[in-house]
């Protein structure tokens, strides 16, 4: 796409409108500064310095007692309290609004209109202003509220003032011509504005789905997170291209562009893309999802959320690891409650020869099923695996449903209980021993020094 490049004299009468529209602010401005001057508007602004002070008198007066009622409000909801909080940082904005009003009244019906002029525009402007600051609120993003906040009180400020003309003017002069469209200042800001604003609504109704996805039980967990991030993409995309259009930006030639920039992309962020599409996989599929107990490598743990290019996995003792959604495709996953929560555990002792073995493998059921957390249902079995150099060797199998609660303290738990029911019956755990015996006729020497 080529760009028009402004040609000389259009840039010379774009010079003068903008040297002519400052010189008119300019006199407008010097005009309401000499009009402050007069004795009528001299008092009213004295009214309205008046009433800020008697505002931060009211706010030193009643913040203290208003603020200690609120912490004394136990059991209230968290949004009622959240609300509270947002007026209280706002009490000296909110006295002066609500005294300036009646004052405006009470000389509008006792005076001429001009002796109350000024104290009317402020007193639009303070409103204007504290509705802006409340409403942005309601934004979560500091930095997106931020934009908003400042861009709501030029733009309420210029319509009080009856600027807005004058302002429009002014940047719709400042642009150039790209393509066959003609880019001034005004229209990136409209745009700009619109796709906030669009962008916010999509969030906020983003929010509202995801609550109602995620509470529909009949929905598998995976199929929720993918639902959502679907859903965002979605709302994010089309605020975006309502925004765009409707400000007159033409997105065909975006399409050759995108086409450049996804090849760029495709050799240039080939893991990203890879983890991109591995999530989805992983979602499709129902492999894993969000409260699964995993294994990968060394790290044993539960998933706790299926990001986009990544899964988070909580370890017990409270690491959580970022497991790259590759990782999860091409590498050996153990899912330990994939299809079910039953996990099968296995021990192995050993007790010394001279023990019964039937003996010794009733006892070991008897206790490994007192140990909480063995399933009954499924008993525990025990078997003779081997005869080794010190002892008969044995396993021991039994059934648990919940390894979320952890896998080490339950084959620890069922190891105390063998010691304590070998002890009571007398099994013994044998070690390994070695006999020395010297032979007749030898005779043992010792060293000296040696004792």
């Amino acid at each position: 796409m080529e760009q028009d490049a402004p040609a000389p004299q259009d840039l010379s009468t774009l010079i003068s409108q903008l040297q002519a529209t400052a010189l008119r602010l300019w006199d407008d401005a010097l005009s309401f500064a000499g009009g402050l001057m007069r004795p009528w508007n001299l008092y009213q602004i004295g009214i309205a310095l008046a009433l800020v002070a008697l505002a931060w008198l009211l706010l030193r007066t009643f913040g203290p007692r208003i603020r200690a009622w609120m912490a004394s409000r136990e059991g209230w909801p968290t949004w009622r309290l959240r609300i509270l909080a947002v007026i209280h940082r706002r009490l000296g904005p909110i006295f002066f609004v609500a005294m300036i009003w009646p004052v405006v009244w009470i000389m509008r019906a006792t005076t001429w209109p001009s002796r109350s002029f000024l104290l009317t525009i402020i007193a639009e402007l303070a409103t204007a202003w504290l509705f802006v600051v409340l409403a942005t609120r309601l934004i979560r993003s500091p930095l997106l509220r931020m934009i908003v906040r400042y861009g709501a009180w030029i733009y309420v400020t210029l319509a009080i003032l009856n600027l807005t003309p004058e302002a429009g003017a002014l940047l719709d002069g400042i642009g150039f011509n790209l393509g066959g469209m003609r880019l001034s200042v005004l229209l990136v800001l409209q745009g700009l504005v619109l796709v906030l604003v669009l962008v916010s609504g999509a969030s906020f109704v983003s929010r509202l789905a995801s609550a109602r996805i995620e509470k529909n039980d009949d929905i598998s967990p995976s199929m929720r997170v993918l639902a959502v991030k679907i859903t965002q993409l979605l709302l994010y995309g089309a605020a975006i291209f309502i925004g765009l259009r409707a400000v007159g930006v033409d997105l065909t030639g975006l399409a050759v562009l995108s086409g450049a920039i996804g090849v760029g992309l495709g050799f240039g962020l080939q893991k990203v893309v890879s983890n991109l599409v591995s999530g989805v996989i992983i979602l499709l599929d129902k492999s894993i999802k969000p409260g699964d107990v995993i294994s990968l490598g060394e790290t044993f743990g539960w998933v706790g959320t299926l990001g986009a290019r990544y899964a988070s996995i909580t370890t017990r003792d409270g690491k959580e690891y970022l497991i790259p959604n590759e990782d999860l495709i091409t590498g050996q996953v153990v899912n330990w409650s994939h299809s079910n929560d039953f996990v099968r555990l296995d021990i192995y002792f050993g007790t010394a020869y001279s023990d019964d073995p039937h003996l010794v493998r009733k006892i070991a059921i008897e206790a490994a099923s007192g140990v909480p957390r063995v399933l009954s249902d499924r008993a525990p079995v025990c078997h003779i695996v081997g005869f080794g150099d010190s002892s008969v060797d044995y396993i021991l199998r039994f059934w648990i449903r919940d390894p979320t609660g952890g896998l080490t303290n339950i084959r620890g738990n069922v190891f105390l209980a063998l010691w304590d029911a070998f002890k009571e019956n007398g099994i013994s755990i044998p070690f390994p021993q070695r006999e020395v015996k010297v032979l007749e006729g030898s005779t043992l020497r010792t060293e000296p020094g040696e004792a």
